[in-house]
């Protein structure tokens, strides 16, 4: 199950989280989502876990918890939407 990670402190490492999930069952991975140019957390990411049970009690568990000074936001993941439309407006036809 692919689970999304909200609030996440910008001094946290994927390892730290990966660390905090697998209290709960094994982690196949966990990822913090950093911004393309500076780098840094963008402060959200997501942990897969196999288990979906696991994953469901972690959820439970963990949605609201202090996580180094902050209260995690975590739910089940949704799939990415297609955003759609055309990129730019350069030679735009309607």
């Amino acid at each position: 199950m692919n689970i999304y990670v909200a609030n996440i402190p910008w001094k946290a490492s994927e390892e730290e989280l990966k660390t905090l999930f697998s209290q709960y069952g094994d982690v196949d991975s966990a990822k913090i989502i950093t911004d393309k140019f500076t780098q840094r957390s963008r402060g959200f990411g997501f942990v897969e876990m196999k288990d979906d049970s696991a994953a469901k009690q972690a959820i439970a568990e963990l949605n609201g918890k202090d996580f180094m000074g902050k209260n995690l936001v975590v739910n089940e993941a949704r799939p990415r939407e297609d955003r759609g439309g055309s990129r730019g407006g350069y030679n735009r036809r309607d």
